[in-house]
C-alpha cells in the first residue's frame, strides 16, 4: 500500500449540551484546528468527506448542510452514514486511487438535541424487533448479558472498565465525564437495562472531530511529525440480532485480521503499545479486546483485573478515557484515531503512554457492534 499518513487533527471539548454552538460551528472549529495543526491552508486540501447522520441531525442531506463550515465549496465532497473510523476509511481509499493527494475528514454530532431511544429504536427491524422497543442500551443489555453468561465474565470485571477509563479522562482535556470512582460505585448506580447502569453505560455528548490525511510526498513535506497509516481493516456481521451469536464478534476478528495482515502484526498484545476502542458500555471493552486478539475468548475480564490494560500496564487500552467518558455519535470513532496520532506524537501530556510507536484505534457501526473497522498506526 502506498504510505498515506495523518498530518493534521482537530478536536472539541466534549460536552453535554453545546446549547450556543450549531453544526457549523463545531466544524468549522475541527476544521481550522486541523489546518493548523497540519501547518497547511484549505487551498491545500484536495477533497473533503463529512460524516454525518441524518436522524442525529434532524435534517435531510445533512452533509451537504456543513460544506461551507469545512471548506468544501468548489471540492469534491462526499459523505459517510456512519461512524467516524469509516469515513476516514474512504478518505484513505481516495488519497490511494490516485486521485488526490490530500482528504480533509470531519465528523459532527449533537446528541442533546435527539432522542437517543427514538433513534436508535428505529435501527431495527420495523415489523419484529422495532415495536418491542429495542434500542441501543436494551439490545446492548442483551449483548452484555450472552456475552457475560457464556464466558463468565462478572459485572465487577465490566465494572473496572468504568472507573479505569473514568480515571484516565481527568487527564484528557477533551473528555467530558472525568471522575475518580469504584467498582461498588458503578454497582450501586442506576440500573439502566439488566445488566448495564448508569455508569457502565456513555453520555449523551456534543461534538466533532476532524483528521487530515496525506500520501507520502506532501505529508514529507508539510508535517514535523507525521502519523502513519500501516494496516486497516473492516467487517460487517448480520444485521438481524438473532442472526448472530452476541457473544462473538466475528466481525471485529475479521477486520482485525485483515489490518494486522497489512501491517505485519502477528503477536496483537506484544507489538501494539496503545489502543484506543469504542466502548460505548464498559462490556464492550472487554468483548472487543477479545475480538482484537489481545486475549483468548473469554479472558478480558481477567485482563482488566490483572492491570495489564490500565496506564503504565502492558497495554494501556483509553488512556484519552475512552467513548464511556465522552461519546458523540459518529465522532467518536474518528476521535479514538485522532487520540492515538497524539499518542504517536508523544503529545499526550498527562495521558501520554510512555515509548508508543505503534497504537490501534478502532470504531463501530449498527447495533452491538454489527461492523467494525480498526486501524494500525505508526510514528
Amino acid at each position: 500500500m502506498e504510505r498515506v499518513a495523518i498530518i493534521g487533527i482537530g478536536q472539541t471539548k466534549y460536552e453535554r449540551s453545546k446549547r450556543g454552538e450549531t453544526f457549523a460551528d463545531l466544524v468549522f472549529e475541527v476544521v481550522t484546528k486541523a489546518l493548523e495543526d497540519a501547518g497547511i491552508g484549505i487551498e491545500d486540501i484536495d477533497n473533503v468527506v463529512t460524516v454525518s447522520n441524518d436522524f442525529w441531525d434532524g435534517r435531510t442531506i445533512s452533509s451537504m448542510a456543513v460544506t461551507d463550515a469545512c471548506g468544501a465549496y468548489g471540492k469534491n465532497v462526499s459523505t459517510v452514514e456512519g461512524d467516524g473510523t469509516f469515513g476516514a476509511f474512504y478518505g484513505l481509499m481516495r488519497i490511494l486511487s490516485g486521485s488526490f493527494r490530500s482528504t480533509l475528514v470531519v465528523a459532527h454530532c449533537k446528541g442533546s438535541e435527539g432522542s437517543n431511544h427514538l433513534i436508535t429504536n428505529a435501527m431495527f427491524n420495523p415489523i419484529y424487533e422495532r415495536i418491542i422497543g429495542l434500542d441501543s442500551i436494551s439490545s446492548s443489555a442483551l449483548q452484555a448479558r450472552r456475552y457475560m453468561e457464556k464466558y463468565g465474565v462478572t459485572e465487577e470485571q465490566c465494572a473496572l472498565v468504568s472507573v479505569k477509563n473514568h480515571r484516565n479522562a481527568l487527564k484528557n482535556p477533551f473528555a467530558q465525564i472525568a471522575m475518580d470512582i469504584t467498582v461498588q460505585d458503578v454497582m450501586r448506580s442506576t440500573m439502566l437495562s439488566d445488566p448495564i447502569k448508569l455508569l457502565d453505560a456513555s453520555p449523551i455528548s456534543d461534538g466533532a472531530c476532524a483528521i487530515i490525511l496525506a500520501k507520502e510526498e506532501m505529508a514529507k513535506k508539510v508535517a514535523t511529525k507525521p502519523v502513519w497509516v500501516k494496516g486497516i481493516g473492516h467487517s460487517a456481521d448480520a444485521y438481524n440480532l438473532g442472526d448472530r451469536d452476541l457473544a462473538e464478534p466475528e466481525a471485529l476478528i475479521r477486520a482485525a485480521k485483515k489490518a494486522y495482515q497489512m501491517a505485519g502484526i502477528q503477536e496483537p498484545f506484544r507489538e501494539i503499545d496503545v489502543a484506543e476502542i469504542y466502548d460505548a458500555f464498559s462490556y464492550q471493552e472487554l468483548l472487543w479486546s477479545e475480538g482484537l486478539g489481545f486475549c483468548e475468548r473469554g479472558e478480558a475480564g481477567g485482563l482488566i483485573e490483572s492491570g495489564a490494560t490500565d496506564m503504565g500496564g502492558d497495554l494501556p487500552i483509553n488512556p484519552s478515557g475512552g467513548v464511556i467518558s465522552a461519546h458523540p455519535v459518529l465522532v467518536a470513532g474518528l476521535a479514538r484515531i485522532a487520540e492515538i496520532t497524539i499518542q504517536l506524537r508523544g503529545d499526550g501530556n498527562g495521558r501520554q503512554v510512555d515509548g508508543a510507536k505503534v497504537g490501534l484505534a478502532h470504531g463501530i457501526n449498527g447495533p452491538c457492534g454489527q461492523a467494525h473497522c480498526v486501524w494500525i498506526l505508526e510514528k
